[in-house]
């Protein structure tokens, strides 16, 4: 791979890196068997951008493939598989040279790649092969899936080097002092603790006094705490003064693996990904083994539910465990993977494919630490909960694209599964993935069932590296129906409906109370915490199950939320914590991310929210009094930003005509902003300034600025100018140019006024001190308001005079504020002023300027501060608050969802049935629990939970609907509480008015809302006290209904 496509590849990249996707692009890999699993694996591993994979398969499509088999149809039964598959692999990612194998392996075949990964093989197959690979150096990885669980092996030679062992960023800190001791204690800025361990090897920069550190080599830490840790013998060194950055200096290590034969005896080797499954996956390893003895005697696999097989299987199983010698065997899993053995899943494929292929991105790459050396997976809580639930007859099969399923859950569960009606929410990668696993597993696709999707985004060229269902030639189309499309081409029973609605208040008209009481369940697969908050409160008041999943790299996470057992997704509990202070973008920044929000916030401002002000002050009446009602100094702000924009450069604003001025208004906005304010900065708190204890000012994470002079043959310099000149001109309708030539002769008669730094400035440290200034400021100006109001009531005075006198001499600010609202009332300026275009930041479009803008921007500012710079690649993931993604974690988020979808539709209801999940692929870490049951609260004797509501028909079968005295009264005879107060989100419903108990419900929520209840609002959510439990703060909300 010569030249990445950072467009197809964009968040993948965040993932991987560009050094490790060249080093893919040069890897041939094998993948053997096209079965479920097989094309699994492939399409994660084409979508990765390997050098070229090949496809082999001798066996042809059967029935039993279609339930897990994605690139298969009906038209394709007794044909080869991998030749039936080939074509929509090679659509999936041009780049990669896709080619099928229709004959047999053997060692002249495997010889030609780098990564070989065996599917659908037996256990004679994977020693010799494996003996062959690592003999000869090739990286060898078997997979394998039987009905509910899995097994993952690789063998990566005798010797493997790891480059990164997980692609996360290195951590480094701020100084804050080092001491002259053996060893040297280094302690640490206490605005957050370091993220370093035992043995982490960092490097040191910026170190003033102690500057010895600065030109060494990495160096191991020993950590002493939070916020501290030791390093070598500093005795000998300068004494500190201040400042410095200490850096994670990742280190490659070297990896030893064993071949297959030998690998089979270690126990040690076993991967244990689910502690409270250790003997069961102990039990798997030679379960395994046992099954591939027994197929090798059978010809066969063990018969469905047949008891005497699974004994049979036991018996070869305890004989493998005289020699392994476990203290204790899992019979019972024996048993179910005898039971299921012939069952094809597509859940239990897309997850162990997930993490099969991502050990292929490790073996390509050389980042991330592979699997050592076995994984066993299985889900056989999956089961009904209840052996007496299963039909024996309930099991055979006959020649359904379902029979791989059938086989392990009987074709009752399938019928049911097909009935269900179910919504999805978001059509992005998770989406793409859950569609693919619903299409295969049958949901909805029967007589009754239905699937409707909903996603507002439209597809882009970045999002066909995960998300699967999409090609090249859908680019610009709606993802949902894209999708839906797809999904009806991998079973045409799919029943599914697509919308383009983004969910929220706004679409409730559509998505009100019959939808979701005629839904099943409801799966979220959004990229935002706000959309699920939102799905799950939903969820509560309708009493729906949610499957919700999310990924961040090679991380995941997997949640289910059921009615009455478990507690639901919750509120958002992110918190500011996180935030750049004000200050710190302002004046103080010491990270890149610090300058690159700096820079996007300008953006933000200068080019989208004062061009949107400039047009509502046209286009609406109000605009002016709504921006007064938001404080003195945001309406300040504001309309001083809607006057300039409306004059016109020549008159004193900054509106241009021309492109010329474009240019000018540029280049006075970087002299601005990288020389004078950082010279105001400078004049306020000079380079030796000192605080009230003596120590220095800048120091810790203030970094001392220093003024830039302009340059014309800078290029980030120049990069500023054009971007910012481009994105000027194009809010106001003006076109520019990218000719740096044209650019300069323009600047060479811009004319730069002078600036001298103000003692009168006032530049805040902190953000408190920021907030107390504000609010004096606000206190100061209204009493100044009210001096005014009482002396222009006194009839010996000019009012007007006094009025300008107070304002300006004692409030400039106010008095700039009463200036503008009388310009900005002048009737003829709307009627001569035009309106603006204002820019929505898109950072993957490498030619709006967007980009271009920011990077200069922030790397300017950077340089102000001394803080490396940050390229490209890096600004548009910080600025762009990218996602770094990748299809593996995808297609393992979305199979462990569709897992605890089998326990929904099933209708499970143990707690211990369910799981929540999170995991790392990169360091094949894994955390598996139970869900927590929801909290409890008691009220007047009672217990309660979220899931307990009060649901009210509020006409009662057709009569009238209930007086708010009919309501008391209701609940008092059903739920013996006595309502004292009731809320409709923050309106008082009632508070003991008795005027109000003959009103309607309905009537008085319209009364103290001021608002009409919108046709589509079928229940409304009232919150009530009750008498008897007045200060209890949780009391179940009254599902009232208006239907």
């Amino acid at each position: 791979m010569s030249d990445i496509d950072e467009g197809f590849y964009s968040r993948q990249l965040y993932v991987l890196g560009h050094d490790a996707m060249h080093r893919m692009g040069t890897t041939d890999v094998l993948i053997a068997g096209m079965r479920g699993l097989g094309v699994e694996i492939a399409k994660n591993v084409i979508l990765s951008g390997v050098k070229s994979v090949t496809v082999q398969d001798e066996g042809q499509a059967e029935w039993t493939d279609l339930s897990s088999q994605f690139f298969l149809k009906e038209s394709d039964l007794g044909q080869n598989r991998a030749t039936c598959s080939l074509q929509q692999l090679s659509d999936l990612n041009p780049r990669v040279r896709v080619s099928a194998h229709t004959g047999a392996l053997d060692e002249e075949l495997l010889l030609r790649f780098q990564v070989v990964v065996l599917t659908d093989s037996s256990l004679d197959e994977q020693k010799r092969f494996g003996e062959l690979c690592h003999s000869r150096g090739i990286r060898f990885i078997v997979a394998d899936t039987k009905g509910l669980c899995g097994q993952l092996f690789c063998d990566f030679g005798e010797e493997f080097e790891v480059l990164d062992k997980d692609g996360e960023t290195p951590t480094s800190a701020m100084i804050q002092g080092i001491t002259q001791d053996n060893p040297g204690v280094v302690l640490c800025m206490d605005d957050r603790r370091h993220s370093f361990s035992n043995g982490d090897k960092v490097s040191f920069s910026e170190v003033q006094g102690m500057t010895e550190l600065n030109s060494m080599e990495p160096m191991e830490i020993e950590v002493r705490g939070p916020y501290s840790f030791s390093i070598c013998d500093t005795s000998g060194f300068s004494k500190y003064e201040r400042g410095g950055i200490v850096t994670e200096v990742k280190q490659p290590f070297k990896l030893h693996f064993k071949p297959m034969s030998e690998a089979l005896l270690d126990n040690k080797l076993l991967t244990m990904n689910d502690f409270g499954k250790i003997v069961r996956h102990q039990t798997l390893h030679l379960a395994f083994q046992a099954l591939h003895g027994f197929v090798k005697k059978e010809q066969r696999l063990p018969r469905l539910r047949s008891q005497p097989d699974a004994e049979t299987l036991l018996g070869m199983v305890r004989e493998l465990n005289a020699v392994a010698q476990l203290e204790e065997l899992d019979e019972a899993a024996v048993r179910s993977l005898s039971f299921t053995a012939r069952g094809d899943l597509a859940p239990i494929n897309a997850f162990i494919g997930g993490l099969a292929a991502q050990e292929v991105i490790k073996a390509c790459s050389r980042k991330f630490t592979p699997l050592r050396q076995w994984l066993y997976f299985d889900a056989l809580e999956c089961l009904p909960e209840k052996e007496d639930q299963l039909e024996e007859d309930d099991f055979s099969l006959k020649g359904t694209r379902h029979d791989g399923q059938i086989a392990v859950f009987g074709h009752a569960f399938q019928g049911k599964l097909e009935r269900q009606k179910y919504f999805l929410v978001g059509a992005g990668a998770i989406g793409c993935e859950l569609l693919k696993n619903f299409a295969l597993i049958g949901l909805g696709a029967g007589e009754g069932g239905h699937i409707t999707v909903t996603d507002m985004d439209f597809i882009e060229k970045s999002n066909l590296n995960r998300q699967f269902l999409f090609r090249s030639q859908d680019i610009g189309k709606p993802k949902s129906e894209a999708a839906a499309s797809a999904v009806r081409e991998m079973n045409p029973r799919m029943n599914i409906t697509a919308h383009q609605n983004r969910l929220g208040p706004d679409s409730e008209g559509l998505y009100d109370y019959n939808f979701f009481m005629g839904l099943d369940g409801v799966a979220a697969a959004l990229d935002n915490v706000e959309g699920r908050v939102y799905l799950d409160k939903r969820c509560v008041q309708h009493q729906k199950p949610m499957l919700e999943g999310g990924t961040l790299g090679s991380k995941g996470h997997t949640l289910v939320v059921v009615p009455h057992l478990t507690e639901s997704y919750g509120q958002d509990t992110s918190t500011s914590n996180n935030a750049i202070p004000l200050c710190t973008l302002k004046n103080f920044p010491h990270r890149i991310e610090h300058t690159l929000q700096w820079a996007r916030d300008h953006f933000e401002g200068q080019f989208k929210q004062i061009p949107e002000s400039v047009n509502l002050f046209l286009s609406d009446e109000g605009f002016l009094e709504r921006t007064l009602g938001h404080g003195d100094a945001e309406a300040l702000e504001v309309l001083e930003g809607v006057w300039n924009n409306l004059e016109c450069i020549k008159d004193g604003g900054q509106r241009p005509r021309s492109w010329e001025e474009c240019v000018s208004w540029a280049r006075r906005k970087w002299e601005t902003l990288y020389n004078n304010d950082i010279r105001q900065l400078l004049h306020c708190f000079p380079p030796e300034q000192v605080t009230a204890t003596g120590l220095p000012f800048w120091s810790g994470s203030k970094r001392c600025p220093h003024p830039l002079t302009f340059d014309p043959n800078n290029s980030t310099h120049m990069e500023y100018v054009m971007a910012a000149a481009n994105l000027y001109g194009q809010i106001y309708g003006i076109n520019g140019t990218r000719d740096f030539a044209s650019i300069r002769k323009i600047l060479e008669g811009v004319h730069v006024p002078s600036f001298t730094p103000k003692s009168s400035v006032k530049i805040h440290v902190t953000d408190k001190e920021m907030e107390e200034d504000k609010a004096k400021g606000t206190d100061e100006a209204g009493e100044l308001f009210q001096l005014a109001d009482v002396f222009m009531m006194l009839p010996h005075f000019l009012p007007g005079f006094l009025f300008l006198y107070f304002l300006c001499v004692l409030a400039p600010d106010q008095a700039r504020l009463e200036e503008l609202k009388g310009k900005l009332a002048s009737p003829s300026l709307k009627g001569s002023a035009v309106q603006m275009y204002p820019i929505d930041f898109e950072k993957d479009d490498d030619t709006n300027f967007h980009m271009d803008y920011i990077v200069a921007a922030s790397n300017l500012r950077a340089e102000n501060y001394d803080i490396p710079a940050a390229d490209r690649h890096q600004s548009k993931l910080i600025a762009g608050r990218i996602i770094p993604a990748i299809a593996t974690t995808t297609a393992a988020v979305a199979g462990l969802m569709c897992l605890e979808l089998y326990k929904l539709v099933q209708g499970h209801q143990k707690l211990s049935s369910y799981r929540t999940s999170y995991f790392m692929l990169s360091v094949q870490y894994f955390v598996w629990a139970q869900p927590r049951r929801p909290q409890s609260y008691e009220l007047a004797g009672k217990e309660y939970t979220l899931w307990n509501d009060f649901l009210v028909d509020g006409r009662r079968g057709g009569q009238q609907e209930m007086t708010l005295g009919d309501l008391r009264q209701y609940v008092k005879e059903n739920y013996g509480l006595t309502i004292c107060t009731l809320f409709y989100g923050p309106a008082i419903v009632y508070n003991g008015q008795k005027e109000r108990h003959k009103q309607r419900v309905s009537d008085v929520v319209k009364m103290v809302t001021k608002a009409d209840i919108p046709p589509h609002k079928k229940m409304l959510d009232l919150e009530p006290s009750f008498a008897e439990d007045e200060d209890n703060e949780k009391a179940p909300t009254i599902r009232y209904l208006l239907v």
